[in-house]
């Protein structure tokens, strides 16, 4: 550690001003403080004047400025007098970033030819664990069977990809099934922050898949006997029927109601339509047992929830990743970088009056994690991801 970090805490100022005025990002600058890495790409001479210039100008004295590239050890933890003061900063707090893009200096020096990850191409890209192919299953399930569902998972979990795996898989059995998607863009659960779904849409989605050329009737009534109508003549041709809902989240009260008589549409004892919700936690808070306005739909409805990756096996789902962009881990990251990841995308909360840890190893955050790493890795020259680069980010 550089005694540049002490002499940023002694006249006030924070490694965000130094990052400010260096034109440097906060990561480069909080290795350079915490490692004493200096940036290859810079001459680290002019790095240490334009330094010192800012700390002359935030009032640090000559002696200060002199001593401020030294470096010195960190205290042991059984240490009785740390050399620096270890009040908390604020700066190193658990948070997600936003979407990372690899860098093209990053992929030279990588020799990534394609970003691991980007937007899956195919089914083959998808890593599967234990839980997403259970969850994967259900979903099949119950697009071939029937059924009533819920997958709730938080952002970035991976919902939106079952959900194009669920119909490229239906595509590629050929199975009878027809998916149906009602278009759900700013939909929201009241007519105040957006345009709410209701079922006549709904039912507009459905007629416009199942009897695309048929005009629909004027009014409610005859259009939803109608649509009856439709479905059982598809069935007597040998299709089932599946009706997918993403962002169910935001589907108002009503509507969710309403889902329960579409589920009772049938032929005998054969239901003609399968409902499959997609949505963030919020879904299950409509969902709840307490909710009276929607037992009927509770009673009815499956729930199944995408768990985040395991921390066990985070070293798979990334050796999957870079294995599909033609890349061995291990020239990328090593162990310690690995465990700084789960480490890093790990919360303390308390529930029930005890801590504990929030996993957030969802896909989307290991991703743009690992790529702000990598990034970063490449502007420090480091050869793989090491837990300080990791810190770093």
């Amino acid at each position: 550690m550089l005694k540049l970090k002490q002499v940023l805490q002694d006249v006030g100022q924070r490694q965000a001003a130094l990052a400010e005025s260096l034109k440097l990002s906060s990561a480069t600058v909080a290795q350079l403080l915490n490692h004493g890495q200096w940036p290859r790409s810079l001459d680290k001479a002019e790095l240490q004047a334009r330094i010192s210039v800012f700390l002359v100008d935030v009032g640090a004295n000559d002696a200060d400025i002199a001593k401020a590239f030294e470096e010195v050890d960190l205290p042991c933890a059984n240490t009785a007098d740390p050399a620096l003061s270890q009040e908390p900063s604020g700066e190193d707090e658990t948070m997600l970033l936003p979407k990372q893009t690899l860098l093209p200096t990053t992929r030279k020096m990588f020799s990534l030819f394609r970003d691991p990850f980007d937007e899956l191409q195919s089914a083959q890209d998808m890593w599967v664990s234990p839980d997403i192919r259970y969850v994967r299953e259900v979903m099949y399930q119950t697009a071939r069977h029937g059924g009533f569902l819920a997958v709730e998972g938080e952002s970035g979990a991976g919902k939106s990809t079952l959900r194009r795996d669920l119909v490229n898989r239906i595509a590629e059995n050929n199975d009878p099934v027809i998916i149906i998607e009602p278009y759900v863009l700013a939909s929201e659960d009241n007519d105040t922050k957006g345009k709410s779904l209701k079922s006549t849409h709904i039912a507009e989605s459905m007629m416009a898949a199942v009897a695309p050329l048929e005009r629909a009737k004027s009014s409610p009534e005859a259009r939803f006997a109608q649509l009856h109508r439709a479905l059982k003549e598809s069935h007597a041709a040998g299709y089932r029927h599946c009706l997918v809902i993403e962002e169910a989240h935001s589907l108002p009260i009503p509507t969710l109601k309403h889902l329960k008589r579409i589920l009772e549409l049938e032929v005998g004892f054969t239901k003609l339509v399968s409902i499959i919700m997609i949505g963030q936690p919020e879904l299950g808070v409509k969902l709840s047992e307490r909710n009276a306005d929607v037992r009927e739909v509770v009673q009815r409805c499956e729930r199944v929830i995408l768990a985040p990756v395991e921390g066990s096996r985070l070293e798979e789902f990334l050796k999957f990743r870079f294995e599909r962009a033609g890349k061995a881990l291990a020239e990328v990251i090593d162990a310690s970088g690995i465990q700084a990841i789960a480490a890093r995308l790990s919360q303390p909360s308390r529930s029930g009056g005890r801590d504990k840890q929030v996993s957030l190893l969802y896909p989307l955050a290991i991703g743009n994690l690992m790529t702000a790493a990598m990034n970063l890795a490449a502007e420090l020259g480091a050869p793989v991801i090491t837990a300080d680069v990791v810190k770093g980010v």
